[in-house]
């Protein structure tokens, strides 16, 4: 049976949950091959395992994480000509869409990026993304080469199904191009508590109708209550309201949590194009005519700094 390579997203061992994703959705495939790069192997197995990967290409060479990028395009690159690969599944976030980039591109293959669902057919692997600001729902088949496809965090359900985890271990010789850029640093980002935006299954955000950074403790406060993160509009971003790696839309992040709630959020497609695909979407806001209220599933009419302390209060006490 072909393999279906999936490109594990982790730090240090500690596997991120779009990888167990992507694990869950390559089982029905084919047969599941993870690829780990960098150090912590020992530490991610169980959890590989867990979730279905029946062999785990390792590099763990320091040169490949001593560059951004290019070298894990560059492995994955060579286990496609080496092997009998039926697609590669990497992570709908910023570095996966570059992996997927430049992997199509080194194997001469099409390459479909902020999937939503792929699943196998006659025609091969087909991919399905929603476009147009929701409007729209495409399905895509990869005719040239090895499918390489990016699939949005949070599209999956991940469901356990115990494998071996086999570690075999790869190298690969990297180009003159792979060592152009050089990481010289890291920071660790300071923990908020919160879950991290993309992966999180609930997402409270806040937009230009919270009119202030020192109102956003409104929408931070909900979104506590709720074990979910904090997003932000656009508007909010650009005011300086909220920090930029918060912002979701076509220019932030794409989302998608089974809870979304829009607080003074008006709904313009750029900020819908980063959360339409939500299980469930919910907007607060005075203006009746907003066009967030076209897409919602429940809309609150109303000022969002009487609803969302009220909404806080409600899921405290059950809670409590």
């Amino acid at each position: 049976m072909a393999e279906i390579l999936v490109l594990v997203d982790h730090l240090d061992g500690d596997v991120k949950k779009v990888t167990l994703e992507l694990l869950t959705k390559a089982r029905s495939l084919g047969e599941v091959s993870a690829v780990f790069v960098g150090s912590g192997f020992d530490t991610a197995k169980d959890k590989l395992a867990e979730y279905g990967a029946a062999t785990v290409h390792v590099a763990d060479a320091d040169e490949l994480t001593a560059h951004p990028v290019a070298p894990k395009a560059e492995l994955l690159a060579k286990l496609v000509a080496d092997g009998d690969v039926a697609a590669v599944l990497v992570p709908g976030t910023a570095e996966g869409k570059e992996v997927a980039a430049r992997l199509a591109i080194k194997t001469g293959s099409g390459v479909i990026t902020d999937a939503v669902d792929v699943v196998a057919s006659d025609q091969g692997i087909v991919a399905e993304q929603s476009v147009f600001g929701g409007s729209t729902v495409v399905h895509s088949t990869i005719t040239r080469g090895t499918p390489v496809v990016a699939v949005r965090p949070n599209a999956t359900q991940p469901e356990p199904a115990p494998a071996a985890a086999e570690r075999v271990d790869v190298a690969v010789e990297l180009s003159a191009s792979a060592k152009l850029a050089t990481v010289t640093e890291r920071v660790v980002k300071s923990r908020t508590g919160r879950p991290d935006l993309t992966e999180a299954s609930i997402v409270v955000s806040g937009g230009r109708g919270v009119n202030g950074a020192e109102n956003f403790t409104v929408v931070e406060a909900l979104a506590d209550a709720l074990g979910g993160a904090v997003g932000a509009s656009r508007a909010a971003v650009d005011s300086g309201w909220y920090p930029h790696q918060s912002q979701v839309g076509q220019t932030g992040k794409t989302v998608s949590p089974q809870l979304y709630v829009a607080a003074g959020i008006s709904g313009a497609i750029q900020h819908r194009a980063g959360m339409q695909t939500s299980k469930t979407i919910v907007a607060v806001n005075k203006d009746a005519e907003a066009p967030i209220f076209d897409l919602v599933d429940f809309g609150v009419i109303g000022d969002l700094f009487d609803v969302l302390p009220q909404a806080t209060e409600e899921v405290a006490a059950r809670k409590g």
